[in-house]
């Protein structure tokens, strides 16, 4: 299996729990949306609290090029650290949420 089909696979693996796990408040739905076309992947979160909207993306991961751009990660875990447990090198992972000039200091890609 070539590179990006494995990150594919692991990226959906990892993310799949998460479509499991509803939030302890409200009538919320976890919901998927896996673009394999565009390599686009995200988990988010949908409904009501009471009388307030609930809307937003729990984990949004991109692969660019032939690495695994982490974009958002609301998680207490951190994506990063379960794709660095089944197998992916920290040198294929960016964190995209810390500004490009913090990244040189997170362990992971730069870009």
């Amino acid at each position: 299996m070539d590179k990006l089909n494995r990150y594919r696979q692991l990226i959906r693996q990892v993310l799949e729990p998460y479509t499991q796990m509803k939030p302890a408040n409200g009538e919320i739905e976890a919901y998927k949306c896996f673009d394999t076309e565009s390599d686009r992947y995200q988990i988010f979160h949908a409904g009501w609290d009471g009388s307030q909207r609930v809307f937003g993306a729990l984990i949004h991961i991109d692969l660019i090029g032939e690495k695994i751009w982490i974009q958002y990660d609301g998680t207490e875990v951190g994506i990063a650290n379960e794709l660095v447990e089944l197998g992916v090198p920290n040198q294929d992972i960016v964190l995209a949420y810390h500004s490009p000039f913090m990244r040189q200091y997170d362990g992971f890609a730069v870009s």
